[in-house]
Order: C-alpha cells, then sequence, then structure tokens
C-alpha cells in the first residue's frame, strides 16, 4: 500500500476590502452593535456618573448593614408574652463606659422589662449602668464579674428597684442586688482620695476603711442576694436583724473582709445577725481576713462550700477563721441545721486536710472585743 502525497500549497494573499471606515458597520455580522467610528460621546458622562451612583448606593448600602449587624452583636434581645424585650446579652463593643437600659433601639413602643442572668458578663470598661423605668425584673447574676462597674443608678420612676448611692435594691429596700465590684473607686473620688491603697487588711488606715470600705445596709434588709458583694472591698459589713437570707455567694471572695456586724436599733453586735434562716453556698468562700462568725439559733440552713478557704496557715500559724462559733448545742444544731458538703473551712494538718472545730452553745463576743 503505496502513502498518499502531501502537496503544499502556497500561502493565500489577505483580501483587502476597500470599504470607507464610516460605512464599515453595515458590513458587520448580524446582531453585533454598531461601532462608535466618527460617532459623539454625549451619553458617556451620564453612563459614569450612573456607575459613580451605584457605587454610592452600594457602599451605603453596606455600612448599613455593617452598622445593624454590629448592633445585633451588641444587643440581644427576647419579645416577651405582653409585648414587652428581655435584655438577653451586651456585649461591649469596645470601649463604652456608660449604658443605659431602657428600649429596644430607642423605641418608647419597645421597653425592657427583663435583665436576663449573665446579660453583662465579665465586662472591663463599664464604669455606669442606668436602669430604665419598666424593668421589673432584674436576675442575681445579671451583673455577673463587671470588674470596673462603679455604680448602677434607676430611674426614680422605677416601681421595682432604686438605688442608693449607686448600690442596687428592691424599691422596698427588703433585698441588696448588687453592690458594685469597683464602687470603691467611685468612694475614693467623691471622698478625695486619690487613688487604692497599694496594701490589705490591717495596714489600712482606720479611716480609710471608716470612709471606703465601711458599708451599713438598711434596717428594712432582708435578703442579701445572690453574688450581692462579691469581690466587693469591704472590710466591715453592718447587717440589720431583720435579715433572714444570705444567698449563693454574697460575699464570695471578698478579701478584706474581717467584720460582720447585726445591729437593731442603735444597738449594735458582733454577729451574723438574729433571725438569720439561712446561708448560701459558697456565701463566704475566700475570705480570709474574717476571724470571727457566731451562727444564732435562728440558722436552719448552710450550703455547701459556705466558709469554704477562709482559714489557712502561715508559717505553721493557723489564721482567718480558726472556728465556728454557734448559739445551739452539738444536738440542737444536729437535729435542726441542714448542712451542705463541706461548708466548713479546712486546714492542711500534717498529710490531710482538718476541719475547723465548732464551739457550741457559745455566747455573742462582745463588739469591743471583736473590734
Amino acid at each position: 500500500m503505496k502513502k498518499g502525497k502531501i502537496e503544499k500549497t502556497a500561502a493565500k494573499e489577505p483580501v483587502k476590502l476597500d470599504i470607507p471606515e464610516n460605512e464599515i458597520w453595515t458590513y458587520q455580522i448580524e446582531g453585533l452593535q454598531e461601532p462608535h467610528i466618527e460617532k459623539g460621546r454625549e451619553h458617556s458622562l451620564g453612563k459614569r456618573l450612573g456607575v459613580v451612583l451605584t457605587l454610592l448606593v452600594a457602599i451605603g448600602l453596606s455600612i448599613y448593614f455593617s452598622v445593624r449587624a454590629v448592633h445585633k452583636d451588641t444587643y440581644e434581645y427576647k419579645a416577651l408574652d405582653d409585648g414587652t424585650y428581655e435584655l438577653v446579652k451586651y456585649s461591649n463593643p469596645g470601649e463604652v463606659t456608660q449604658l443605659t437600659v431602657d428600649y429596644v433601639d430607642g423605641d418608647p413602643t419597645k421597653p425592657v422589662t427583663v435583665l436576663h442572668e449573665y446579660f453583662l458578663n465579665c465586662d472591663e470598661k463599664l464604669l455606669e449602668v442606668t436602669l430604665g423605668k419598666d424593668i421589673t425584673q432584674i436576675d442575681g447574676k445579671s451583673f455577673y464579674s463587671c470588674w470596673a462597674l462603679r455604680n448602677i443608678h434607676v430611674d426614680p420612676a422605677n416601681p421595682a428597684y432604686c438605688d442608693i448611692d449607686g448600690v442596687l435594691f428592691t424599691k422596698d429596700l427588703k433585698t441588696v442586688i448588687c453592690y458594685p465590684i469597683d464602687h470603691d473607686a467611685y468612694l475614693r473620688e467623691v471622698k478625695g482620695y486619690a487613688e487604692e491603697p497599694e496594701w490589705w487588711g490591717e495596714d489600712y488606715t482606720e479611716q480609710y476603711i471608716a470612709d471606703i470600705m465601711t458599708y451599713r445596709l438598711p434596717a428594712e434588709t432582708e435578703t442579701i442576694g445572690m453574688l450581692a458583694f462579691n469581690y466587693a472591698a469591704l472590710a466591715d459589713v453592718t447587717m440589720p436583724e431583720g435579715v433572714k437570707s444570705i444567698e449563693t455567694m454574697a460575699f464570695f471572695r471578698c478579701s478584706a473582709l474581717r467584720n460582720i456586724y447585726s445591729f437593731r436599733g442603735d444597738e449594735i453586735y458582733a454577729s451574723l445577725p438574729e433571725g438569720l434562716e439561712t446561708i448560701g453556698s459558697d456565701a463566704f468562700s475566700y475570705d480570709q481576713s474574717l476571724t470571727y462568725i457566731y451562727l444564732p439559733a435562728s440558722v436552719t440552713s448552710i450550703g455547701h462550700h459556705a466558709f469554704w478557704d477562709s482559714v489557712y496557715k502561715d508559717s505553721g500559724e493557723i489564721k482567718g477563721l480558726a472556728e465556728i462559733n454557734t448559739a445551739l448545742d452539738h444536738d440542737q444544731f444536729k437535729d435542726q441545721v441542714e448542712t451542705g458538703d463541706q461548708w466548713k473551712p479546712e486546714y492542711d494538718y500534717m498529710l490531710f486536710k482538718k476541719k475547723v472545730p465548732m464551739n457550741y452553745s457559745a455566747e455573742r463576743m462582745a463588739l469591743d472585743a471583736a473590734t
């Protein structure tokens, strides 16, 4: 079988059409746009303006939706059945120090009535919070670990809550809800102290303690709420003998707290108040400056770890809360008082932990001995 020949052909010369440029569009392929040969540009400016306007609108919409997104991330609300709203979460976008909680997006037709637990969570920037007149429900954990918070103010028209110089109470003063963690910074400012001392405990001057680290609850108070004084820089706290409940973590990590007093009329005692019934879990945990506690005969319940780690050893010496005093005798205490796990403080003793002893049938210490 023979292979066929492959013949080479000469390259063809390009075809040249003698067509005037202003008529070439008449020879275009059907469907193609007429070329702009020798035509004016009267529409080009309008088109460019249209492009610019389109870009401006796009940028504006982008900014709008970005702001909406940031706002949504900052405030999280929940609509309630009665047409009001619960503030579930506030996330500080950066350097906000003043916060007012009253309406959703400033709309008076959308009042906030409920503050969710942990709606503020470990905020380190907020100094002041103002609550509107419509708020009727505040969870005890609403202001959890707000390290810089100095004051909580309440609209005087609020029927459920009020504040006394920045400390949050129910309107009837029966429950203290929140003593802001950094309230002492506010007190230093208004009382002329330049800054916080760098020392702790007994090294504070008595005048500084009296001015900044002493707090007396109103006579109407019956409940010290959950986390009410947690981390507070307080040395001496005086509460009325009408207090019936000290709730969970009420004085958690009040490391400078050295004295708890109670009062009835003009009389002051060195003890928890007569009439107290309940001490919540971790109520006085890690309060190592305490040296004396007296439980009145009215106590019926002590939660777990109520006085945990409030005693310690320093160079072999036991310091802090070295014993628990109670008005009840051993059998009465056993029968009457319900106690949670590890409610008593413990300290290292050789190779194991030793609970502090109970001093039963004790008499209340005289006030001058406590001070």
